[in-house]
């Protein structure tokens, strides 16, 4: 039996994105917390989010008309009450960020007042995205990282893979911490907390194509459906309509933000098309646009469709969109003169661990939030600029519920030391890496953009025998982070599709071709282990 490292703390967060973040400052000064990040402190998805963050701002403007936009958006699906939950606590909660010094694009009104530059995005009927110009989530990121690092009480944990949850062998339904692969050591530690937090983002990484960074694999979700916890409506993962089609662009979005100040989609000869489709043209919700988009590609046998914003002044693009001008002129594309190659990609899970308002999930002392929980907000589709703002919105309820229960005393029940004596070093790692790209490209065939019954029969086929492999290599070699990564995506494969196979309509992001038309009253797709 090996001796494991234990480290003790109040409250685990697995995630290091705004949701963790956010949650960690919040409960900081009333607990010792833990903070871990898969890979460095600022890489996940927050980052990379470009857009901005909904949240009335405008005088002209109504938290009920953000409720009804977001409730069009998501076709039907979405928790009214969790939509109004969370665009009522929308303005403070940005204010909280504004204080912590995320510096959101300002600008001077008609008599001379300084006002925050609010810019529209598909499926909002007004202005009310605040953004810090084109890398909104890169300045969340960055204000959120030097805050944390400053504070005595948080404790950062970078290079470590969460790797199962633990759970109370007298209890099955409480969470005593968590199993951790610190990656530098190559070694497996315990983390014993009081309270645990899943935010730990989405799985889009399951799809060949995403725009996702590396480390979107799943694991908070995988973890808690292993846990025995519930999750909902997996088969609704959005592609996000534009990201970069280049070579050398790997993962590189083109913000909906273009669309909402006159951006239009085209063919190569420069012919607009979404017109055609939606009356609310270049400014329909994405399921809507990426759909188009695929089908376009596809009636033509074009490998991309282009997104055009020339026409308008070169002073505005540069100033509005710099980090998108900079990257595509690196690439020898100039936006202010021509138009971008861009294709649909793997984005954002709108399903995930089911939550109540308060974040907590269905083990006593365990937390999900932001886009590993499903909370209601999003429905059959994510609006734009909705995600942040979850993270931060959710972070909060945590936070507030954790420390309501400041009194109550850690469990000093056994953990059990992670015993690797049974198990030896790989020496096939390309066992991993075949079984990796063979599941992220049968998924995006098969359970992509538009599915059919036949295609999801024949992917789950494959997601059981990848398991039993999977299953065989994890028992028999030590962990490593390629391994625990695909673990966790083949997990949440399953749950995809056993999700998508169950929704007999089309609605939203899920689109089979044999289920054409949408319910009169649907439900949520509820998996539940019990």
């Amino acid at each position: 039996m090996s001796t494991t490292v234990e480290h003790r703390c109040d409250v685990l967060i697995v995630g290091s994105g705004a949701a963790g973040l956010s949650l960690a400052l919040k409960l900081a000064d009333f607990y010792n917390v833990i903070v871990l990040s898969k890979s460095n402190l600022s890489e996940g998805s927050t980052r990379y989010a470009q857009g901005g963050i909904a949240a009335v701002f405008d005088e002209d403007d109504t938290i009920e008309s953000h409720v009804q936009d977001t409730l069009r958006a998501g076709a039907g699906l979405c928790d009214p009450e969790a939509v109004k939950f969370t665009a009522s606590r929308a303005k403070e909660c940005m204010q909280w960020l504004i204080n912590f010094g995320v510096p959101f694009d300002q600008e001077r009104d008609s008599q001379g007042n300084t006002r925050y530059h609010l810019t529209r995005e598909g499926g909002h009927s007004h202005r009310r995205i605040l953004h810090a110009a084109d890398a909104t989530g890169q300045a969340v990121q960055l204000t959120l990282t030097e805050a944390v690092q400053q504070h005595p009480n948080i404790h950062l944990f970078e290079r470590y893979n969460a790797i199962d949850l633990i759970r109370s062998q007298s209890d099955k339904k409480l969470c005593l911490g968590a199993y951790v692969w610190n990656r530098k050591q190559e070694h497996v530690e315990v983390i014993r907390s009081r309270f645990t937090t899943l935010a730990s983002g989405g799985a889009s990484k399951v799809y060949q194509y995403t725009s996702n960074p590396d480390v979107s694999s799943g694991d908070g979700i995988a973890m808690a459906w292993r846990a025995g916890c519930s999750v909902a409506n997996m088969e609704f993962n959005q592609f996000h309509p534009t990201c970069l089609y280049h070579p050398e662009a790997r993962n590189f979005l083109i913000t909906e933000a273009l669309r909402g100040e006159g951006a239009f989609l085209c063919h190569a000869d420069g012919s607009k098309f979404m017109h055609k489709f939606d009356d609310r043209a270049d400014l329909a919700p994405r399921d809507i646009v990426a759909r188009v988009i695929d089908f376009e590609m596809k009636r033509v046998g074009a490998d991309c469709m282009y997104l055009d914003i020339s026409h308008k002044p070169t002073d505005f693009i540069v100033k509005h969109f710099p980090n998108i001008y900079r990257k595509c002129r690196a690439l020898g594309i100039d936006i202010t003169r021509q138009p971008i190659p861009v294709v649909p990609a793997a984005h954002y899970s709108c399903g995930g661990v089911v939550t109540d308002f308060n974040a907590k999930t269905d083990l006593d002392n365990l937390y999900a939030v932001g886009e590993v929980a499903y909370t209601g907000l999003h429905g059959a589709n994510r609006m734009a600029s909705n995600s942040l703002l979850e993270c931060v919105v959710f972070a909060h309820a945590a936070a507030q519920h954790i420390i309501s229960r400041k009194d109550e005393s850690m469990s000093e029940e056994h953990v059990a030391a992670w015993d690797e004596s049974q198990v030896g070093s790989s020496d096939e790692e390309v066992i991993i890496q075949h079984n990796w790209h063979e599941l992220r490209l049968f998924m995006w065939d098969y359970v992509g953009i538009v599915r059919t019954n036949k295609r999801l029969e024949r992917a789950l086929r494959r997601i059981e025998l990848l398991q039993q492999e999977i299953h065989e290599y994890y028992s028999n070699f030590r962990v490593s982070n390629n391994l625990l990564e695909l673990r966790n995506l083949v997990t949440v494969a399953e749950l995809i599709v056993r999700c998508a196979m169950s929704r007999k309509e089309s609605r939203g992001l899920h689109y089979n071709l044999d289920y054409p038309e949408q319910l009169d009253s649907p439900t949520p797709t509820l998996l539940s282990r019990e």
